[in-house]
């Protein structure tokens, strides 16, 4: 019998990350044999019977589902929410359990990634593997030079320091400015705290990198999978097709305020002398 950690077995059955499926077990939703699970077990998902809140997990090799989405605003990057607000998975029809790496907050746009590969979700959100995201941010003024400084060498938060990789103005106009950031720690709000106490508010933000994955043209509340190039930056496997439901590919997106501000990739703004 070949047996394995319970939190994996289930991440790897769409249940959520690592830790998610931890918390599973701890709040006692989680049976194995008849018995009650205890964090820490190990289980053969080929010749044990699993359940989770009483559904029996049905044990198949696995097989991984990875989607990139542009998250718009007033959507939550959860798999469910209690107030009925709409989330990820409102966007994305896929017919496998998938789940977020990661978070945007509700007010964020832009790449997120779902997939159903446990392990990816710990290399990409574990601090050590340092995995950069960038990011474009319409703030409100015109920071200075020595402002910019200080937001890369980073400032204390929560009693510890909050440290950015490249901090870069891409245009100016009319008392905003819009910023390219990058950082590698995934620390709530980080880029919205920061920002705030450098006295220049976010007026929005969009998340553009994440890894070695780019969101590139991809619209406000469309997705697609990875291809088979990005799941091997990723992971170092190839990439199976989705199995869609009915509906289509396309969802409908909110409409972003302060739309009519981005500037084009391809025509950005000369800086203000």
């Amino acid at each position: 019998m070949t047996t394995e950690r319970l939190q994996k077995i289930l991440a790897r059955a769409g249940y959520g990350s690592r830790r998610a499926c931890e918390k599973l077990i701890e709040e006692g939703r989680v049976m194995v044999d008849g018995k009650l699970a205890r964090l820490g077990d190990s289980a053969d998902p080929q010749t044990q019977k699993i359940a989770v809140d009483g559904e029996t997990l049905r044990y198949k090799p696995p097989t991984y589902t990875y989607i990139m989405l542009h998250k718009p605003q007033g959507v939550l990057s959860t798999v469910r929410d209690p107030h009925g607000r709409r989330t990820v998975l409102d966007l994305v029809r896929v017919s496998e359990r998938i789940y977020p790496v990661g978070r945007l907050d509700y007010e964020s746009e832009g790449l997120i990634l779902l997939t159903n590969d446990g392990d990816l979700v710990q290399r990409l959100t574990h601090p050590r593997y340092e995995h950069p995201r960038v990011y474009r941010a319409l703030i409100s003024g015109e920071p200075t030079a020595e402002t910019l400084e200080r937001w890369r060498r980073g400032i204390v938060l929560d009693g510890r320091p909050a440290r950015f990789d490249k901090v870069e103005i891409e245009s100016q106009t009319r008392g905003e400015t819009w910023l390219r950031i990058t950082v590698h720690e995934g620390r709530n709000h980080l880029v919205r705290r920061v920002a705030a106490a450098l006295g220049h508010p976010v007026m929005r933000l969009i998340r553009v990198e994440m890894g070695p994955l780019k969101l590139g043209d991809l619209a406000p509340g469309r997705w697609r999978p990875l291809t088979t190039g990005e799941v091997k930056l990723l992971t170092g496997k190839r990439a199976p097709r989705p199995e869609r439901r009915a509906d289509s590919r396309k969802a409908p997106a909110s409409r972003s305020r302060n739309s009519a501000r981005t500037p084009q990739s391809s025509e950005r703004k000369k800086r203000r002398p």
